[in-house]
């Protein structure tokens, strides 16, 4: 097999990277970085813990992520499905990396740094929606901030309307769940109450 198994062999493949692609880091939330966290209106979540990895989505109005300071992120945790596997992940290891993304902007912004949860009335007060506080406000301390092409948006040509895929030829939740757990959860029951359901629990 043709495997790379080594950095060595890696580089030789690749090459090194240009200026452009170094000189964009900053250890700090720069002006126009801070640009780009303001007008997101969701980001990925990535953490890992002694199960393994967890990428989960997040969204919320555009600015969600607040910026404290230019070392300090702050990321209020919505209400979701209570499995928590991201703040399990946190918990146990505070590394973790995000992911902006803006509709109809190619370029994305990466994140990387380290994070606990906090529970601080104060914070949590400072977080509501509705009058809806967060259970924890994800605090993220930057390592490291940096810009990413729009070659992958510009190839899945992602913020193209005429792209959107009918939701009608793919499986349900509900038929998904019906089909995991032999009809014992899930079913059209489950997908006829979903938008309800979540509308009174957006926060």
């Amino acid at each position: 097999m043709a495997r790379i198994t080594t950095v060595e062999q890696l580089e030789a493949l690749y090459g090194r990277p240009n200026e452009a692609s170094t000189v964009k880091d900053a250890d700090h939330v720069t002006a126009q970085y801070r640009a780009y966290i303001e007008a997101s209106p969701f980001a990925v979540l990535a953490t890992t813990g002694p199960e393994g990895l967890d990428c989960s989505p997040r969204g919320d109005s555009p600015g969600f992520v607040r910026i404290a300071d230019e070392k300090t992120l702050l990321l209020p945790d919505r209400c979701g499905n209570n499995r928590a596997d991201s703040l399990r992940n946190i918990v146990r290891d505070g590394r973790v990396a995000m992911l902006f993304m803006i509709p109809g902007v190619g370029n994305t912004l990466r994140v990387n740094g380290r994070a606990h949860l906090s529970t601080d009335e104060a914070l949590l007060a400072s977080s509501m929606v509705d009058g809806k506080p967060p259970r924890c406000v994800v605090v993220i301390a930057v390592d490291v901030v940096f810009f990413q092409c729009a070659r992958a948006l510009v190839r899945s040509d992602l913020w193209n309307p005429a792209k959107q895929v009918d939701p009608e030829t793919l499986p349900t939740p509900g038929q998904i769940l019906a089909a995991m757990s032999g009809g014992r959860v899930g079913g059209a029951e489950y997908d006829r109450a979903w938008p309800e359901r979540a509308r009174r629990s957006l926060w």
